[in-house]
């Protein structure tokens, strides 16, 4: 007994700290992980066995998969066919959503949502709707679409994998999809009706000064739109390296003018040479050098008299040359930005990039962006060549790209999307037909994805979201204790002490779809389905019920984080573009979980007889 309340102990300490958000998930999980390990309630190779389970696995797999269709321009082109075929906003809502769920089937709800958000803002502003208007439905639809298939979000994947340690078949790639299917259609059916009623009409903050209201729209947005509104196009000067300049000869390192003066050089360009020469540590400025500065007034007046002069008017009008691009990033929530100066984050060595300008709740930030210590929300206006610019947008989980002006290669060449489309039909073919194990299925597609050039090595190692996979890896652990302990039979035991023998199984269905619901408000869904998918096959078995429905229920229910925005992480991306409160989620989030389970009590044991 002392053990099963060590045991409970230590997964209700885990459960507090993943609700107060205090600590990494990842970190939560590690630290429960090792204390069922230091107490003996789990062997070290039980503790570990997690990393190596077939569900860790496939997760880890599904990231360089989604990451293929990401970089051959697949999922950024359907992201896309929205514009296509909506008109007004009802016409609008409803293909966002349904685009939405579609790709969140395949990819993470994150990864959708990363992607969309620019498109979606730029659509509403083209189209003249508030973004708040089609925000939370996208965030909605992507949760939904986790559940057509199989491999849309962690919790399916752990409940079919219940299923097969208890030695039944586990759950088909498209077993989800009748019931998916039917989610997202009332999940869309919700806000054409009512939901859309609760949604503000609110402008987001910093709409009006922000650029990324033109995001994905067919209008272009200028280097010198985006300067104005950040507030640093008069804080840009053209300057030049006169004959007889102390300056002359010396190399940027030498000078270190972003230290002393905090002016940064944007551009350096010699009378003789036709493109820009590198602004890198070694360079060394000659006579005739023209150097195109961002600094404040003063400072650049400092930079004056230590031998520069104004070049014409020493001021630039122009924007930007063309080789250099701009663009306006987004943090997302778990950025490793957040809490960091942009020196602390080592910013420009990262991302070959240099912040220009940032804005804080819908207003330019006066103190120099190098020196301001981030949070999650705010946007950076950052300028490089457009390769770098382009660069960024492989960056999902720090940084989100919401807009940029266009250059002439800005979009992914399409030549191996067809390749990266047919290598998932390939996975779904495995897995639907079950030639081989599910994880094989994924693992060799996420081989085929590196293999074929659709994912480069290094960028299938960065596409791997590994908080994610630590995450789930050291959660697992937490059923094996509860298993060996024998708690999880007292919690079945105490399941069936509230629900005797005689009560209905849409009685047990709703009970546990509701404790997974609300437990999802609060901590990870992938916890959630781990903690409560053995306790739904136990009761199951022990009342002679088929568990297939009841963990089909777990699943669904996992996936219901709809009613607060910090119940999961697409809610808190888009809460700064659409300028939400936290009564907006819960207004619609909680009608929607009602609706979702009448259906499930409908629609699961029909599909899943008990």
């Amino acid at each position: 007994m002392l053990q099963i309340l060590l045991a409970y102990g230590i997964i209700l300490g885990a459960v507090a700290l993943f609700i107060s958000d205090r600590l990494r998930p990842d970190l939560v999980a590690t630290l429960a992980l090792l204390a069922l390990a230091l107490t003996g309630i789990v062997t070290p190779a039980e503790a570990l066995a997690g990393f190596s389970d077939p569900v860790v696995v496939m997760i880890a797999a599904l990231f360089v998969v989604g990451e293929g269709l990401y970089r051959t321009g697949m999922a950024e082109r359907l992201a896309r066919l929205p514009a296509r075929f909506a008109t007004g906003e009802t016409s609008l809502l409803v293909t966002v959503m349904l685009m939405a769920g579609l790709l969140s089937a395949f990819l993470s709800s994150t990864g959708t949502v990363a992607i969309m958000l620019p498109v979606v803002v730029g659509l509403a502003r083209e189209r003249k709707v508030a973004p708040s208007r089609l925000l939370i439905p996208l965030s909605v639809a992507a949760l939904l679409g986790g559940m057509l298939t199989l491999i849309g979000t962690a919790p399916n994947l752990i409940a079919s994998q219940q299923l097969a340690s208890a030695g039944r078949a586990p759950f088909a790639f498209f077993d989800f999809t009748p019931v998916g299917a039917v989610m997202l259609t009332l999940g869309i059916g919700f806000f054409v009706l009512v939901g859309r009623r609760w949604l503000p009409h609110r402008e987001a903050p910093g709409e009006r000064a922000s650029g990324a209201a033109w995001a994905a729209t067919g209008e272009a947005v200028s280097h010198r739109d985006l300067l104005a509104r950040y507030g640093v196009a008069s804080s840009i000067r053209m300057l030049a390296v006169p004959g007889g300049s102390p300056l002359a000869g010396r190399t940027l390192r030498e000078l270190d003018l972003r230290r002393r003066l905090a002016v940064d050089i944007l551009d350096i360009r010699s009378p003789d040479e036709e493109g820009p020469r590198p602004v890198v540590p070694d360079t060394r400025l000659e006579e005739g050098d023209r150097l195109r500065v961002l600094g404040r007034p003063e400072h650049v007046a400092a930079l004056l008299d230590e031998g520069l002069a104004p070049a014409g008017n020493g001021e630039v009008d122009e924007g930007l040359p063309e080789d250099l691009g701009l663009a306006e990033v987004l943090l997302t929530p778990r950025s490793r930005l957040i809490g960091k100066t942009l020196v602390e984050a080592r910013f420009r060595e990262v991302y070959r990039v240099t912040a220009l300008g940032a804005m804080r709740v819908g207003e330019p930030v006066a103190e120099p962006p190098r020196d301001l210590r981030l949070r999650f929300g705010d946007t950076l206006l950052v300028k490089g060549p457009w390769q770098r610019i382009r660069n960024l947008s492989s960056e999902r989980r720090d940084l989100v790209v919401v807009a940029s002006p266009p250059d002439a290669e800005a979009q992914p060449p399409l030549r191996r999307a067809p390749m990266a489309g047919g290598i998932v039909l390939f996975m779904m073919a495995l897995l639907t037909l079950d030639l081989v194990p599910q994880a094989v299925a994924v693992v060799l597609a996420a081989a085929l994805m590196a293999l074929t050039g659709c994912v480069r090595g290094d960028e299938a190692y960065r596409a791997v979201n590994w908080q994610s996979v630590v995450l789930i890896a050291g959660v697992l652990p937490m059923a094996t204790a509860l298993e060996k302990t024998g708690g999880l039979a007292l919690a079945v035991s105490a399941v069936g002490g509230v629900l005797d023998g005689g009560t209905p199984p849409h009685v047990v269905l709703a009970v546990l779809f509701v404790a997974t619901s609300v437990l999802s408000q609060v901590m990870s869904n992938t916890a959630t389905a781990v903690l409560l998918a053995p306790v739904a096959l136990k009761v199951a078995v022990e009342a002679g019920h088929a568990p297939e429905p009841f963990l089909m229920a777990v699943a669904i229910a996992a996936s219901t984080a709809f009613a607060t925005p910090i119940a999961s992480p697409v809610n808190t991306l888009v809460i700064g573009p659409g300028g939400y409160r936290f009564g907006d989620f819960f207004k619609t989030g909680v009608a929607l979980q009602v609706i979702l389970l009448a259906a499930t009590l409908v629609v699961v044991p029909a599909l899943f007889p008990f």
